[in-house]
């Protein structure tokens, strides 16, 4: 139950975070809405946040969580504490050099990760501006994952879950406040990006520090701890982060597609974040001290027990998810964004590559769920081989699809190659005897997708009973989408505790411990 408790305290404040993030871009597509603005700060903000999803939280936490666990059971807390301070002094150092190294170079980044900016002087210049304003968030952020994985490896999971919150509320904050006092909206959005990088690394250092687990800034030292955990990181990046990748990819590919392309798969991919979020990253995060815990204390049996849990929980709730976006895409979209410069056009376009993302959900979250297994056994080859293929595929399904279909063929692309991720992932760790699944995962799956399949119908009636709601004012939309939300939801529990997937007092063990 400590796990599953784990990943509630982690999905409650993710959950949080990500209602920030929906008022967040509720108010970018007033500001901005899909235009050539938009597409120029989605760049800025994908790039930073790119390397900070590849380095900073997948390849640090998978690298450096399992090995700060080994030598805190092996040498005593203070000896771990001594190398997280060792691998803290080698990224600020690694950090700092890299963010100027890229500011200097930062029209050959934009050629690289959106180069049909380069057809329009005016795109390519105000996207070097912004993102070299973005760019800076990268340290801060590096720092919070160093400390985050700390606390996440003693089982302090609350704190670090929360920074996303903040992060939102910058940006929130900037856009409100100095929209009219900036070059444009994009530029406050920009500032704001920084600004919540620092608040989140001021917010986690005092917190780091009232617990007991304040990190000095020694001089860099590169010790055999340190080397170990520096060789791991660069396979992990690249494993940990397939799905960031991919998305770089489509964003590249993208920028030679009509202006609001590029914005259409971000709003499409802000909603389809939600579950993946909320279970996915909530389970990873989790598992991965989890199964490292396990298996530095010899016992695979309760490794191989945490693993089908893991995947398992992972189903129960990213399949009705995934269901219940295809079926409402048109609705949510509408509900949240069209307003301001989010006309009817933008809400067609980004519905359809709304319900193409669902299809990839359970896939996407699974990814999480899989991943662990092998970075808790200090494998981090393997998923990288895997990453490279799948990228591979996405390449290109991409450049097939994206001349007939435009942006949606991009989404199929995606979804295509997160699959193969999924299917890759589990062949390799069932060959080697690390995924078996046992009676209770194949006693709950079949209710699971057959619970999923009732709730999409009920939820499939409920939208053709709403349909004219969704042609009404705001307000009506939005008590009708929280209506169908809600039959969704209370359907979905009901008929998975008849068919007896879960019992109450597995869900009041979760519920009623403390978190």
């Amino acid at each position: 139950m400590a796990f599953f408790r784990s990943i509630f305290t982690i999905s409650i404040l993710t959950l949080v975070s990500r209602l920030f993030g929906f008022i967040r871009d509720i108010l970018i597509a007033i500001f901005l809405g899909t235009g050539v603005l938009a597409d120029i700060f989605f760049v800025a903000f994908k790039i930073p946040n790119l390397f900070r999803r590849l380095f900073a939280e997948g390849a640090l936490s998978a690298a450096f969580i399992p090995q700060f666990l080994s030598l805190s059971n092996k040498n005593g807390f203070e000896h771990a504490k001594e190398f997280a301070q060792e691998v803290l002094s080698i990224l600020v150092l690694v950090v700092l050099g890299f963010v100027v190294l890229i500011q200097i170079f930062m029209p050959t980044v934009i050629l690289l990760f959106a180069p049909g900016f380069f057809q329009s002087k005016e795109k390519l210049d105000l996207a070097i501006v912004l993102t070299r304003i973005t760019f800076p968030y990268l340290v801060f952020i590096s720092l919070v994952s160093l400390m985050s994985g700390v606390l996440n490896a003693l089982g302090k999971f609350a704190a670090a879950a929360a920074t996303p919150i903040l992060l939102n509320i910058a940006l929130i904050g900037s856009l409100i406040m100095f929209s009219e006092h900036t070059q444009t909206p994009a530029h406050a959005l920009a500032w704001g990006v920084s600004i919540g990088g620092l608040v989140q690394f001021i917010w986690l250092l005092t917190y780091c520090s009232n617990s007991g687990v304040y990190l000095r800034l020694p001089l860099p030292k590169f010790s055999k701890e340190v080397v170990l955990m520096l060789k791991r990181i660069i396979p992990v990046a690249i494993g940990a982060g397939v799905y960031q990748v991919s998305l770089l990819i489509d964003t590249i590919i993208a920028s030679f597609l009509p202006s609001g392309s590029i914005s259409f798969l971000f709003y499409a991919d802000r909603i389809n974040q939600l579950p993946i979020g909320i279970v996915g990253v909530a389970i990873g995060t989790a598992l991965l001290p989890a199964l490292s815990h396990s298996l530095n204390s010899n016992n695979e049996k309760l490794a191989l027990d945490t693993q089908n849990r893991a995947i398992e929980f992972s189903l129960v709730l990213a399949l009705p998810a995934a269901i219940a976006l295809i079926i409402l895409a048109g609705p949510v979209i509408s509900t949240l964004f069209e307003r301001g410069q989010f006309g009817a056009e933008s809400v067609v376009s980004t519905a359809a590559a709304l319900s193409i993302y669902s299809i990839g959900l359970p896939a996407y979250v699974l990814i999480k769920a899989l991943v662990p297994g092998y970075f808790s056994r200090g494998d981090t080859a393997t998923p990288i081989k895997i990453a490279g293929f799948a990228i591979v595929i996405n390449i290109i399904f991409n450049l097939i699809l994206m001349g007939p279909f435009l942006h949606l063929g991009i989404a199929v692309a995606t979804v295509i190659s997160a699959w193969c991720n999924v299917a890759l992932l589990s062949i390799f760790l069932w060959k080697r005897g690390q995924l078996k699944p046992d009676y209770l995962f194949l006693y709950r799956l079949p209710r699971v997708i057959l619970a999923t399949l009732i709730m999409g119908c009920l939820v499939y009636l409920g939208a053709l009973l709403f349909e004219e709601s969704f042609n009404g004012h705001a307000f009506e939309k939005f008590v009708a989408l929280i209506a169908l939300v809600f039959l969704g939801l209370v359907s979905y529990c009901f008929i998975t505790l008849y068919f007896k997937v879960y019992s109450l007092k597995d869900v009041t063990g979760v519920f009623g411990q403390k978190i």
